[in-house]
């Protein structure tokens, strides 16, 4: 038994309307990413190892059918830090030696679509995984390559999200993918549901 099992900070809780509303301006609907993504949030003095994770709303991480993992995504607008992951030694696994997003559907679409972050997951469904980041590691490359054969790199528009963009395609190339680069204006997380889920037909044909 670990000394440092993996737990979320405490206090911690069921989504409240600050919460909710704060996903609700960015275009989410809060009830469903609480139900299909187990969302909870902290409140204004949560801690896990004397690291606060006040105001936060808490994502767990996922691998092979286990939380692994998590990170929190400050609410206020004012911290330093948007996201905050879970202190390293309470990780079964790293999280960026994982990919975030449904695991179990991947293999039932024509490709996978591979994102920057969780909100982009959210925002594209079953069908796309996220690297935590920009910065891949090739653990991650080897998941991907594990998890499909037919790959869609969607991150953001700026020019080094886009050479990463490049660079992650070669590698998954030489495993013998197929992979192709999209682009779009802004970053996936924050489209309206509509746009995103044509945008999903378009890159499924």
């Amino acid at each position: 038994i670990s000394i440092f099992p993996l737990r979320f900070p405490r206090p911690n809780s069921q989504l409240t309307d600050p919460y909710k509303r704060y996903l609700v301006k960015r275009k989410f609907d809060p009830d469903k990413l609480e139900q299909e993504w187990g969302l909870r949030q902290t409140g204004p003095v949560s801690r896990l190892d004397d690291i606060s994770y006040s105001h936060r709303i808490l994502i767990p991480i996922y691998w092979d059918g286990e939380m692994a993992s998590f990170q929190a995504r400050d609410i206020t607008d004012k911290s330093p830090l948007k996201y905050l992951a879970c202190p390293k030694r309470r990780e079964k696994i790293h999280h960026k030696n994982i990919l975030y997003g449904k695991q179990d559907e991947w293999r039932k679409y024509n490709r996978l679509i591979v994102v920057e972050g969780v909100t982009d997951v959210w925002r594209l469904g079953e069908s796309s995984a996220a690297t935590f980041g920009i910065e891949f590691k090739m653990e991650q490359v080897l998941r991907l390559s594990q998890a499909h054969d037919q790959f869609v790199i969607l991150f953001d528009e700026e020019p080094q999200a886009q050479k990463q963009a490049r660079k992650l395609a070669v590698k998954l190339k030489t495993l013998g993918k197929e992979v192709t680069i999209e682009k779009i204006e802004g970053d996936p997380g924050g489209m309206n549901q509509a746009d995103a889920d044509l945008l999903v037909k378009e890159l499924q044909k």
